[in-house]
């Protein structure tokens, strides 16, 4: 044990030592030192393909813009749900939906746990289209007739959002078997509250760290999107029905910066005004001598058209003429980024 030590210790120091102490010089900073070298000459007649360069330098595109012709945009306003959890009952035309600023598969886990707490067993859950089926329930206060429920999550229309949606079916207990799902809830009351009983959870839900990976394809990609076409203007498709859309057109058209002047629903027309202002308190000279901040206003049509099953959506000037691409980009991503 004695000799060992010794013999451990040489061999710490002759790892830790340059190769210079063995005899050995060390190359390893040459290209430091390296100098220029003029090409190899191949005299004429004699093949020179199997000479080049080791490292070529491949020619440079200069497409640099001078500063004063660089545009650089004002970021976009953030949408509402963008910094804090936001649970929402939303209604329109008799239906009624839970609007959650998260991904489906984040709430799809929750969704289950919920139903679950509050003894609402399923007979069918399907995750890859966001489908939850109850059994046949029967409520002390109505002895004639037995009840079930679907959920239905799906990709919201507001940017990483999901909804939550509730049917109600009601039949007379024996004709429970064969019976199918009807269009619109039987009792409006029974759908009402199982919504509001699922978002209070959902409120109440702090966590929201499992998500669901069967969950992420429900829908697919999403309801709302802005397609840019190489050589057209670009627009928004909306995949719900005129109705649908034009409400929320209307919503985000009231905000981010918009103003709705005027509408035409029958011709799918919003004629509507966007102001662009400093929003920063103004300095001591200019409250004391007066002086507005500078505000940038321009009308503009926005479009929508029924193809399809789809709405497209589109922003044009005021005399229907096509705006410069980056601005209608801009302006279309605003009106997405609060569509609800």
């Amino acid at each position: 044990m004695n000799k060992a030590v010794p013999l451990a210790l040489i061999a710490v120091t002759l790892t830790q030592a340059s190769c210079g102490w063995l005899g050995i010089r060390d190359r390893s900073h040459d290209y430091l030192l390296a100098e220029e070298m003029a090409p190899t000459v191949v005299p004429e007649g004699l093949d020179s393909s199997a000479l080049g360069e080791i490292y070529p330098i491949p020619a440079v595109a200069n497409d640099t813009v001078a500063l004063d012709q660089l545009d650089v945009p004002r970021p976009d306003p953030a949408a509402f749900t963008t910094f804090e959890q936001s649970v929402k009952i939303q209604s329109y035309e008799g239906r009624r939906w839970i609007l959650v600023n998260l991904l489906p598969g984040e709430i799809w886990p929750r969704l289950r746990s919920t139903l679950v707490r509050n003894g609402i067993p399923a007979e069918l859950a399907d995750g890859e289209r966001g489908v939850i089926e109850s059994v046949w329930v029967k409520f002390n206060d109505d002895e004639e007739s037995s009840h079930r429920f679907r959920f239905s999550v799906a990709p919201g229309i507001a940017l990483d959002s999901t909804e939550v949606s509730v049917l109600h079916q009601s039949v007379a207990r024996g004709a429970e078997e064969g019976a199918e799902w009807p269009q619109s809830s039987d009792i409006a009351s029974r759908e009402q509250a199982l919504v509001q009983m699922i978002a209070g959870e959902l409120a109440n839900t702090a966590n929201y760290s499992s998500v669901s990976l069967l969950a992420q394809t429900i829908g697919g990609k999403g309801r709302v999107e802005l397609v840019l076409p190489e050589v057209a203007d670009p627009y928004i498709v909306v995949q719900l029905n005129f109705d649908r859309s034009w409400a929320s057109l209307s919503y985000s058209a009231q905000r981010g910066g918009f103003t709705i002047v005027d509408q035409n629903r029958a011709g799918g027309v919003l004629l509507v005004d966007y102001a662009e202002s400093d929003n920063a308190e103004p300095g001591f000279w200019q409250r004391w001598f007066g002086g507005d901040d500078e505000v940038v206003s321009s009308d503009y049509q926005v479009l929508l058209k029924a193809i399809g099953g789809n709405v497209e959506v589109r922003i044009v000037a005021l005399d229907g003429s096509s705006l410069p691409r980056k601005e209608a980009e801009r302006l279309l991503t605003i009106l997405r980024s609060n569509m609800s």
